[in-house]
């Protein structure tokens, strides 16, 4: 079609390039009308022959298609260029996009990047400040043990003096008994009386007749007055006497004892302690005699292989029995042997602070001693944080039988056990308190009672019965302390 178009164009220049031009109309010899047009050619003086008319319209059609090829040739690079303006046009829009979804996405990365750079800058500083309170820690336990090493280091060498000293100044042998003394006389030291180094052995004899000895207790009170050496009901309990003071925090409250039923190589002297401020306790300190553990100076330092919990703890047949931590399960450990011979846990006992005495310390488990033999003191949902009995087999400690009382533990400050009865006492911080009720196991009742209880240091976080010096030893802040008691006659 365009080449017929540009035909027609050519036709038309051609005619008006011609100088003259002719037009007829005349009916044919059918009588039908019939139009003639004539045009001069521009060029030609005469007509072409057939052959010369026909190359030129071989001429005219090959000039047609090139212009159709040209033609084709131009539509198909104006569609090539329809079709990258329509790219770059589109890419031009959807580059925009493309980009702000890049640097979202970048943007993201740099955020992501920037917290996990914060969180590690927040670790390094609490392992930092971990690091700076651990060294603080180490640097002020290190001067407590240089402190405390100097103060051994002093008494060791005030012992050694002392031990010099009493070598040095051993007693003379006694001189013979001076021909003037009448025989018979009472002569009170066969010592040189007039020599001044021994003048603190002089002392006055008095006569006391043997009755009273006899009837005289070791404390001086008339024994009548002193025991029920039965298993009467607590009637009394004397003024506490301070036997030793902690040296440090850890023992703001802790645990003394010695074994009613010792056996060899241990005594009725042998004492046994354990501070029980800390997370890790397990140190037991070991004194063969009173001496030694009133001056502070242990003979042996246990090691636990487990550690223990709070202030139950208590020796009994060469045993060391307590609550292992944050468990129900009571563990004996052998003392002489070092070993740990049995553990058992309580079933349903409250720990690590469900039921413990109203002075906290994860109280919840308290192991007793009395004449007739271990018990265990304690709580449990069931029981509804009523204190509950049970009597331990010394040996693999099963729960031989047991009590449920009537009395609140947490409303307590702590319990002990005299000849099978339960007692507790009233506050562990009141100067003035009082054994305020008693649980007898024998008819399964429980009486109020109003005998008074002194906490001289106002901080009582200890106290068991020692069946054998008949005594109850207590921890008041720091202080450990014994009162003398007194049961009514059976």
């Amino acid at each position: 079609m365009p080449a017929v178009q540009l035909l027609l164009l050519a036709c038309l220049a051609w005619g008006v390039g011609a100088r003259t031009a002719q037009f007829w109309k005349a009916n044919d010899q059918s009588g039908s009308c019939q139009y003639t047009f004539s045009v001069a050619s521009p060029s030609e003086s005469s007509c072409p022959e057939q052959g010369q008319a026909m190359s030129a319209i071989q001429d005219l059609q090959r000039d047609s298609s090139k212009q159709r090829a040209d033609l084709e040739s131009t539509k198909a690079r104006l569609s090539s260029l329809e079709a990258l303006l329509h790219r770059l046009t589109s890419g031009q829009a959807a580059r925009p996009v493309e980009t702000q979804e890049g640097l979202q996405r970048e943007l993201a990365t740099l955020r992501t990047e920037r917290e996990q750079l914060e969180t590690q800058t927040r670790e390094l500083e609490t392992a930092y400040s971990n690091l700076v309170r651990d060294k603080s820690a180490l640097e002020a336990e290190k001067r407590r043990l240089e402190a405390e090493n100097e103060d051994l280091a002093r008494r060791l060498e005030s012992s050694n003096q002392e031990v010099t000293r009493l070598r040095r100044d051993q007693c003379p042998k006694a001189r013979s008994i001076s021909q003037d003394v009448p025989p018979g006389s009472k002569e009170v030291s066969k010592w040189n009386l007039e020599n001044l180094d021994f003048q603190e052995l002089k002392s006055e004899l008095t006569e006391v007749p043997a009755s009273r000895i006899l009837k005289e207790s070791p404390s001086g009170r008339p024994r009548s007055e002193e025991e029920g050496h039965g298993c009467g009901e607590l009637v009394w309990v004397g003024e506490p006497v301070t036997l030793r003071r902690a040296e440090t925090i850890t023992g703001k409250y802790g645990v003394w004892m010695r074994d009613p039923e010792a056996a060899q190589p241990y005594t009725r002297e042998t004492t046994w302690r354990i501070d029980t401020v800390g997370t890790d306790i397990r140190q037991v300190f070991e004194y063969d005699f009173v001496s030694q553990f009133t001056q502070g100076y242990p003979s042996k330092v246990h090691v636990l292989p487990r550690p223990l919990e709070s202030t139950g703890a208590v020796v009994y047949q060469g045993s060391l029995y307590f609550q292992e931590a944050k468990s129900r399960t009571l563990i004996r450990y052998e003392l002489g042997t070092e070993t740990l011979k049995a553990e058992r846990e309580i079933p349903g006992a409250g720990y690590h602070g469900q039921f413990p005495y109203s002075w906290g310390g994860y109280t919840d488990i308290d192991l007793a001693v009395d004449e007739t033999g271990l018990w265990v003191i304690y709580s449990t949902e069931a029981a509804k944080g009523a204190i509950v009995l049970s009597k331990l087999n010394p040996e693999n400690l099963e729960l031989e039988q047991t009590w449920e009382t009537n009395i609140r533990k947490q409303s307590v400050a702590n319990a002990f056990i005299i000849c099978g009865t339960l007692y507790t006492v009233s506050s562990y911080s009141s100067p003035d308190a009082a054994v305020n009720f008693a649980y007898d196991t024998h008819t399964g009742s429980s009486k109020a009672l109003t005998v008074p209880f002194k906490n001289r240091y106002k901080y009582n976080s200890m106290i068991d019965y020692n069946p054998l010096e008949k005594k109850l030893f207590a921890w008041d802040n720091f202080n450990m302390v014994s009162y003398d008691i007194r049961l009514s006659k059976v």
